[in-house]
């Protein structure tokens, strides 16, 4: 558990006026259903379709949230934060829409989509070693010299209320759920989604789902406090970042429990989307998917939302195909 007081929690007033302020920004987005895959999994699931939000990402609330709330002399200055692709992009698209610089920190290994789609929306990359130590590093010394805002991409109270509006408009969607899968890498996301919860819906349980090779989060839940991984490797590319304190706070008090996939099976979770639901997801929001597979009778005969997180792909380099251009 984490000390109250010590931490800038967000409150569920926080939320609603998260969401009233970035309404003008952001796509209220659909739920999708599939017949095969209730049939397959045996439950009701219904896929809250954030690949179809603005900038192709579920972030874009967070970030919104975080530069809409700015006042004016401290917005001139511009915002910065650290991200493998989807903040990033999200954070200059909002930050575009309101007239202000950005800068971002990118790991050199980050797919080539998500640069381009920063660099579309004006904002500046700054790359680095595909590591949180070289990550935090780089963007330090950044920041000291631009004097931007910093906007963490989840360890921010601002972006945590932005994140929790996607479920507080699920639950508004599909009534009487019991239960909601999102995917885990630093829990913003599913911070978001405990805040909601917790409030207006504490019967829902909560699911995270994560990659095993990238499970500090499932260790960090099992062990009782956080249990950080500096560089894992996994298909799940916005997965990959550590928990911190303020995620923490809601995963340690929130979370029912932390679910984990191979990478064949997010793989394998993700190529069946595509082909059975026509929708674009990146292999981060294939994961609740995998785990909701992989686990039936946790989930059969209920009423599951699944939280699709983004649909930023790098289309050359689908993971289901080799390098040799074989199919899996």
């Amino acid at each position: 558990m984490t000390d109250q007081k010590k931490l800038n929690i967000p409150e569920l007033s926080d939320v609603k006026k998260a969401h009233e302020r970035i309404s003008p920004h952001i796509h209220c987005t659909p739920i999708v259903t599939s017949q095969f895959l209730d049939a397959k999994t045996g439950a009701e699931l219904f896929f809250k379709c954030e690949n179809f939000q603005k900038a192709g990402a579920f972030k874009v609330r967070g970030a919104s949230n975080a530069v809409f709330g700015l006042d004016d002399a401290t917005a001139a200055k511009g915002v910065a934060t650290h991200s493998s692709g989807n903040h990033a992009l999200s954070l200059s698209y909002a930050a575009g829409r309101r007239g202000i610089p950005c800068t971002v920190v990118m790991p050199r290994t980050a797919p080539h989509a998500k640069k381009d789609a920063v660099i579309g929306y004006g904002g500046t990359i700054v790359e680095c070693e595909p590591s949180t130590t070289s990550r935090e590093a780089v963007f330090a010394e950044m920041v000291a010299k631009t004097g931007a805002d910093f906007v963490h991409p989840y360890n921010d109270p601002r972006v945590i209320a932005g994140q929790a509006t996607c479920s507080l408009e699920l639950i508004d969607q599909v009534k009487d759920l019991d239960c909601v899968v999102a995917p885990i890498g630093g829990g913003g996301m599913i911070s978001g989604t405990c805040l909601t919860l917790s409030h207006l819906a504490p019967s829902i349980e909560i699911y995270a789902a994560e990659p095993e090779q990238a499970d500090d989060a499932y260790r960090s839940f099992k062990a009782g406090h956080i249990i950080a991984d500096d560089a894992p490797v996994t298909v799940a590319d916005g997965l990959k970042v550590p928990l911190k304190d303020l995620t923490w706070h809601f995963v340690s008090n929130h979370v029912t429990d932390i679910l984990t996939a191979s990478e064949q099976e997010i793989i394998d979770a993700m190529k069946l989307t595509w082909q059975r639901m026509k929708m674009v997801i990146e292999p981060s929001c294939a994961v609740p998917l995998a785990v909701i597979l992989k686990n039936p009778n946790l989930f059969r005969g209920k009423k599951v939302g699944v939280i699709i997180t983004g649909g930023n792909v790098d289309l050359d380099k689908l993971p289901w195909i080799t390098a040799t251009g074989d199919k899996q």
